[in-house]
């Protein structure tokens, strides 16, 4: 494929090319939303639930797609860019793969890492009678199990998850806005997802009581296939722009509690020209004021 750049006739397409171009602090990662050629309902079903958790930032594709994500991905690269979109959630269903999830995230355009789940159990936004979230909610993500941190899969599908889930970055944080709660578990070669609502309740003092109830969806998935970056491109995807690095200030130490040092450097002091408090007791008695001049001053004669 050949791209041809052309300028921007009108302010309209100016402003939209601008809004793609590579920035210091870039824009919330948006994801899109695919369903395969042979998706069934409980895929489908799946895919509206994730992005009524996702949305604003996500775009959900109704038509269906036939393609292979791990054997032909030019296909996801061109909705990738069509959409501005650096992560996707491909749905598919088949005899060899029932109810088949394939998460994964983009690099410059083209596919960075890619893990295919198998969906075991599936409980609806529906099927749940309790209140909700509203739309743009920020989560709070919580990941339990040894294998997030042990397996290099596990430990890649953490960091994956996060990229997909974590919403937009917030300067400051309300304790009211803290009402979504996704958790993730893994044990027993199996990930449960599970999304609960916060409810602050009265506890008699100014920390209010906690308390979790269920909002779905859920899910109890499998892991199948991966596709995973190599370390070098894993690197340069996570490098940063030298504008975004904190300059270093010289003579300036943090301790592990936070306190900052700073050390100055100034030059010798002569100490016997230090001012010092005026006191009686301090003062010199005229014998030591003789012998610092090297000599003794004759006494004066009481006059008669």
């Amino acid at each position: 494929l050949i791209y041809c750049y052309r300028k921007p006739k009108t302010k309209r397409a100016k402003r939209f090319l601008e809004k793609r171009e590579p920035k210091l602090n870039e824009n919330t990662k948006n994801a899109m939303l695919i369903r395969g050629g042979n998706a069934n309902l409980t895929v489908t079903e799946v895919l509206k639930d994730i992005y009524a958790v996702k949305k604003p930032f996500a775009v959900l594709y109704k038509r269906k797609n036939i393609t292979r994500p791990f054997e032909d991905q030019t296909s996801l690269e061109f909705f990738s860019k069509k959409s501005d979109c650096s992560l996707f959630l491909f749905g598919s269903h088949n005899k060899k793969r029932p109810n088949n999830l394939i998460i994964g995230r983009m690099f410059d355009y083209h596919v960075l890492d890619m893990i295919e789940l198998g969906i075991e159990k599936f409980v609806s936004l529906k099927d749940v009678k309790n209140s909700k979230c509203p739309e743009g909610t920020k989560p709070m993500l919580i990941f339990a199990g040894d294998m997030f941190d042990v397996n290099e899969e596990y430990r890649r599908l953490k960091s994956l998850l996060i990229d997909f889930f974590r919403g937009p970055t917030v300067p400051n944080i309300r304790l009211a806005g803290l009402e979504y709660v996704l958790h993730f578990t893994a044990v027993d070669g199996k990930i449960y997802m599970r999304s609960y609502k916060v409810l602050l309740k009265k506890s008699g003092c100014k920390i209010p009581r906690i308390e979790l109830e269920e909002m779905g969806p859920s899910l109890d998935l499998v892991m199948r296939r991966t596709h995973l970056a190599s370390d070098d491109l894993y690197k340069l995807s996570l490098k940063q722009p030298k504008g975004l690095k904190p300059k270093k200030k010289k003579n300036i130490s943090h301790d592990v509690f936070g306190t900052t040092y700073g050390r100055i450097h100034m030059q010798k002091q002569d100490l016997s020209k230090l001012q010092t408090r005026k006191m009686k007791g301090l003062k010199k008695r005229p014998a030591e004021k003789s012998a610092e001049d090297g000599g003794t001053t004759p006494k004066k004669s009481k006059s008669a």
